[in-house]
């Protein structure tokens, strides 16, 4: 890597330091950009080089984080669904941790939900509006980002491999009616029966 680049990584992670710690006693509106150039150590000219604003900071952070994750993803036919793939976002959200809590607890857990959500609409490719298939993703989004932030707060979390496990439990329990129904069975109640 030349040394421009490397000196561009430096910046960019001397900002994003810069503002995590300033987030520690400060709302992120009322952080000026000049406390936050000068909290990394950087010229003003190298934030607005790599950045419009402080908000662009995290989410330039969350999707540099989240291409991280596209790298490692394991090739399979469930996809993300698989058990490789949902011990891996376990790890990337563990290895994470301090800045998605601090995200969380500053009120943007909905940025963070919806990068992830744009993230997986990208690996999953184009679905029909109009397809209820849809609906899946979105739900397994949820539930594993509400999942894995309850275990990144709780005081006394469970080990990697159980937390992927029981995860992964869940999601097969829910794709396996929408495989039955597929395959002619149903698993629903039958019109008219209570």
């Amino acid at each position: 890597m030349d040394k421009r680049k490397q000196e561009n990584i430096r910046v960019k992670r001397c900002i994003i330091d810069a503002l995590f710690r300033l987030m520690q006693t400060k709302s992120l509106s009322d952080i000026t950009i000049t406390e936050l150039v000068q909290g990394a150590g950087v010229a003003r000219a190298s934030f607005y080089r790599n950045y419009d604003s402080k908000e662009d900071v995290l989410v330039t952070l969350i999707r540099d984080v989240l291409e991280l994750f596209r790298r490692d993803i394991k090739e399979s036919p469930q996809g993300l669904y698989a058990y490789e793939n949902i011990r891996l976002s376990f790890q990337y959200f563990y290895k994470y941790k301090s800045y998605l809590l601090d995200l969380y607890r500053s009120g943007f857990a909905l940025v963070i939900l919806e990068e992830l959500n744009h993230f997986h609409e990208s690996v999953e490719g184009t679905m029909r509006f109009s397809s209820t298939e849809r609906y899946v993703l979105y739900m397994y989004i949820g539930a594993l980002f509400n999942t894995a932030m309850t275990w990144l707060l709780d005081e006394n979390p469970a080990e990697l491999e159980q937390i992927t496990e029981f995860f992964y439990r869940k999601v097969q329990r829910c794709l396996a009616p929408e495989e039955e129904a597929e395959n002619g069975k149903t698993g629903g109640p039958v019109a008219g029966e209570e």
